[in-house]
């Protein structure tokens, strides 16, 4: 009468952790942090200046007045009618198209690049080994056809 013990809950979290997937993820998440600061400050300290030229420098600042009289208090906070910031929202675009471009051509483009040449590079042994057993096929029915061959002949002579 031997019970079944079920693992308990310190075991199942342990196992939890060491999956591949959690670690995984936990990597990308910090890394992940990390590459927004450096966007954050590519925006801040290339694009901002860029768009500057043309306007002020802090993209933030950027704003048009729904109902006048507007009024922006120096936090950034209306204090009169209804302002729409729209350049914290054109910030946070260039956030995220230059995020999503630098994954892209830095990650994603070279991944699918490599794992395309490893596919092929499978096919092309999966092909060679196919080649190789189709032409065992052919010597294998060769020698065949010659052993019936020489059986047929052998009937004549008697």
């Amino acid at each position: 009468m031997s019970e079944k013990k079920e693992p308990g809950v310190w075991e199942g979290f342990k196992a939890f952790l060491m999956r591949g997937n959690v670690v995984d993820l936990a990597v990308a998440v910090v890394i992940g942090a990390a590459f927004t600061n450096i966007v954050n400050s590519v925006v801040k300290g290339v694009i901002n200046p860029l768009v500057g030229a043309f306007g002020t420098k802090d993209l933030d600042h950027y704003s048009s007045c729904l109902k006048s009289p507007c009024e922006v208090g120096a936090a950034g906070e209306a204090s009169k009618g209804i302002v729409i910031m729209w350049g914290s929202v054109l910030s946070a675009v260039l956030s995220f198209l230059i995020t999503a471009a630098v994954v892209y051509f830095l990650m994603v483009l070279p991944m699918a690049k490599y794992l395309a040449r490893v596919a092929a590079r499978r096919a092309e042994k999966e092909g060679t080994k196919e080649v190789m057993e189709v032409s065992e096929l052919e010597v294998l029915k060769e020698i065949r056809d010659a052993l019936v061959a020489q059986r047929g002949s052998g009937h004549d002579e008697r």
